[in-house]
């Protein structure tokens, strides 16, 4: 009777965890299969926290139009900017709201271990899809310690690693990610070291989604890049929806002045100055990010005025003063 009820508990034990791993593979898929994800932003009200309203908003606008994920809380979210109890809030959120309409990336990593590999049991606790992880920026590392850092957070579940040399000082090298590509976690790349870079991690079958929108039609059509990880999609989703499925060097043309707009000071400074001036969310920054000046503000007048109003999120387009911009600390 004993042994009876023991292989009964056994072949459940074997059912749960065939089922646990065909789910993972399943998601893990389903992330692959995704060639536009929005780094989402994150709105505030005039007080300084975050803006619930605003942002649902911003994440209807972006499945309207065919996006199919989102990274919260990531660079152009300014998780840098919260503390850990509003940026999981903000991820536990997003998945409660979204995560059955869209793949919801918390952005848990850190420079500091401890704190990358708490965030991110949190981040899986409250139902993440996926974790992007960045390497330890700032005080930097060895090879030894990135690879002790990223097979450390590999373990809790599903990876994007994220590569950006132009802010962490530290560029993740073909050797690192080819070795950490053996582990059964880690989906892909998210890489802003050029197209060739993510060609040849894609002949190598790892996934690869651009970094840079500027690169991201080239990335996509001709060094076949899985798509896209964009901040241009919060302002203009249907148009780089576009972009990623349709092989159209004129509307790449098009849209490049856009994004060089978008990137001419350090993001996100101008997309937060944009949507507040469409009406996308209130015209709140927290520091030590600002709008740009008046001459800026007037030639993303004249940008847009090039589209029709429907491509992009928000109800009208202003130019704005100055003083009409709060800045909360």
């Amino acid at each position: 009777m004993l042994l009876k009820a023991t292989q009964n508990k056994l072949k459940k034990l074997k059912y749960r965890l065939f089922w646990q791993e065909n789910n993972l593979q399943n998601k893990m898929k389903k992330i692959k299969a995704a060639s536009l994800m929005t780094a989402i932003k994150t709105p505030y009200r005039p007080d300084g926290d975050v803006d619930l309203e605003s942002y649902d908003h911003l994440v209807e606008a972006q499945i309207k139009h065919g996006v199919e994920g989102l990274i919260v809380c990531g660079t152009t979210g300014e998780g840098h900017l919260m503390d850990w109890e509003e940026h999981l809030m903000l991820i536990a959120h997003s998945v409660n709201k979204f995560g059955n309409r869209l793949i919801i990336v918390g952005n848990t990593g850190s420079n500091n271990t401890r704190e990358a590999l708490k965030g991110t049991k949190y981040g899986f606790a409250f139902g993440m899809d996926a974790a992007l992880q960045i390497n330890p920026y700032y005080g930097k590392t060895s090879e030894a310690g990135l690879k002790e850092h990223f097979q450390r957070v590999l373990d809790l579940g599903p990876t994007i690693i994220y590569n950006v040399p132009g802010r962490t000082g530290q560029d993740l090298q073909p050797d690192l990610i080819e070795e950490l590509a053996q582990h059964p976690n880690l989906i892909g790349v998210k890489e802003c070291a050029g197209n060739e870079r993510m060609a040849h991690y894609e002949a190598q079958g790892i996934a690869c989604w651009s970094g840079n929108d500027d690169q991201c039609f080239e990335g996509r059509h001709r060094h076949g890049s899985h798509g896209v990880i964009s901040v241009t999609s919060n302002l203009i989703p249907g148009l780089m929806r576009r972009l990623i499925d349709s092989d159209d060097p004129e509307l790449d043309a098009r849209l490049q002045p856009l994004m060089a707009w978008l990137f001419h000071v350090p993001s996100p400074n101008a997309l937060n100055t944009v949507l507040s001036m469409t009406g996308a969310i209130q015209p709140v920054f927290r520091l030590p990010y600002s709008p740009v000046d008046l001459q800026a503000r007037q030639e993303i007048i004249d940008l847009l005025k090039a589209f029709e109003p429907e491509d992009w999120v928000g109800s009208g387009l202003e130019l704005m003063e100055d003083e009409q911009f709060i800045l909360c600390a």
